[in-house]
């Protein structure tokens, strides 16, 4: 499709599954939303986008993705990575700090946010590191990663918790100041140690070392308390057992500031795949049982969980196609994502499009401090936006996927749900199911042009 003057009409799309309405974009905004859009003077030279059968929906917010970038590009790389946030259907994701070096400093964080820039597929938000070195042992430079022109506000060790209690105590005290969320790796170390998977019946017929319910829940337990005390907020990172479900349902009846995320995968897939030792199973936190999945989904639907956060976490193929115990941990997941939580959630019933909304979108940009993210569908709020096709049936293949990961646990699966575009700032970074062009930063065009 044709480039043209930044004016889109979208005509006839299901806006978040509802009725069906036109859409107006210009200059980066929603100009017109209904009836008028289409005979608005604003529609002038604007490129018509027939969108029968399709839902609109504000661009997805992923609280939860690791771009590898700086010092793993060999697994994934800002680029790769948000060319495939963008196919999935994300207009913002946040960035795991855990890259080499380490994002601890306002040094490392900046790096990170312009390199999102500079790639243009979404809005790229770094997540800061808790501890130096994600050691454990001394808070990390959280004042100065706020103040800087990544102005973070999340912060997490994540794939290593935050173990010792008076360490957690002073990160939810500092991150008061600048209204931030400590976002919680919950593992309690010493209960996991040479854990391969979940501990239970299959973890026993397999002679593997298990990783029980109890090291994910002792943490969130320890950590709600701690958030109460010093009146902070809380994030826990992908939340995986029903006890874990219930503690923050306790939490959040109590008025504790609390919010969760759960992973894709841990919405649909179990322990008994890990049967077949292929470690494209392998995942921290693990696969856990059906009764889990589906008090994850209940929680999901219920509000208790309040996003889904992708863990997108490529790896290299070497690190995979191994041995189970010599495997690293880790699924990839920002192109499967929307199609998993509308096969888990959507088509059993248990959530509207609306619904969907909230839980990949609004509430996920709160939670990160987004203005401009996860915003009502209507006249005069940014155009982050995207189209799905709701009918349409693929297979997953990870050989074309934009990630340059192809751990996908999903792997030749069909599921529904496919993004057609993804509007980015008012900009198509997808068209037809296919990647566009990125969006480009008034500073950064001005440069080039000169």
């Amino acid at each position: 499709m044709a480039e043209n003057n930044g004016t889109y009409l979208i005509r006839g799309a299901a806006v978040l599954g509802s009725e069906a309405e036109d859409l107006l974009i210009r200059d980066g905004v929603i100009a017109a939303r209904g009836t008028g859009a289409a005979t608005s003077p604003d529609a002038a030279g604007a490129t018509v986008i027939e969108a029968a059968g399709l839902v609109a929906l504000p661009g997805m917010v992923d609280v939860h993705t690791h771009l590898r970038e700086p010092g793993r590009e060999d697994a994934e790389t800002v680029e790769t990575g948000t060319r495939a946030a963008a196919l999935g259907g994300y207009t913002a994701v946040h960035a795991m700090a855990n890259s080499t070096p380490v994002a601890d400093t306002a040094g490392v964080v900046e790096q990170v946010f312009s390199l999102g820039r500079a790639a243009g597929w979404v809005d790229v938000r770094p997540v800061g590191a808790v501890t130096v070195g994600l050691a454990g042992e001394q808070l990390a430079e959280l004042g100065a990663m706020a103040d800087s022109r990544a102005r973070v506000r999340m912060f997490s060790d994540d794939g290593i918790c935050v173990h010792d209690p008076v360490l957690m105590r002073r990160a939810l005290e500092y991150v008061k100041a600048f209204d931030g969320v400590v976002a919680q790796h919950a593992q309690e170390p010493r209960l996991t140690a040479g854990a391969q998977m979940n501990e239970g019946e299959v973890s026993a017929v397999l002679g593997l070392t298990g990783w029980p319910a109890v090291a994910e829940e002792s943490i969130i337990a320890r950590d709600v308390l701690l958030a109460q005390h010093v009146n902070s907020r809380l994030h826990v990172c992908h939340v995986s057992t029903a006890g874990s479900v219930e503690i923050i349902r306790w939490a959040k009846q109590r008025g504790i500031n609390v919010t969760a995320e759960v992973t894709p995968h841990h919405l649909l897939l179990t322990d008994n795949l890990v049967r077949s030792y292929n470690p494209v199973y392998k995942v921290n936190p693990p696969l856990r049982t059906d009764a889990d999945v589906q008090a994850l989904r209940a929680g999901l639907a219920d509000g208790t969980i309040d996003v889904v956060g992708t863990d997108h976490a490529p790896h290299p193929s070497e690190h995979k196609e191994c041995e189970w115990a010599q495997a690293a941990m880790g699924m990839t997941g920002l192109e499967t994502a929307l199609s998993v939580v509308q096969h888990a959630m959507i088509e059993t019933g248990l959530m509207t499009w609306a619904d969907f909304a909230r839980v990949t979108s609004t509430a996920a940009a709160q939670i990160g401090r987004l203005s401009d993210q996860g915003r009502p569908l209507e006249a005069g709020e940014p155009a982050n936006i995207i189209l799905v096709d709701p009918a349409a049936r693929w297979t997953v293949d990870p050989e074309k996927m934009a990630t340059m990961g192809r751990n996908s646990p999903f792997a030749g699966l069909e599921l529904p749900g496919k993004v057609v575009a993804t509007f980015y700032k008012g900009h198509p970074t997808v068209l037809d199911g296919k990647l566009n062009t990125p969006y480009r930063h008034p500073a950064e065009s001005t440069a080039g042009a000169a």
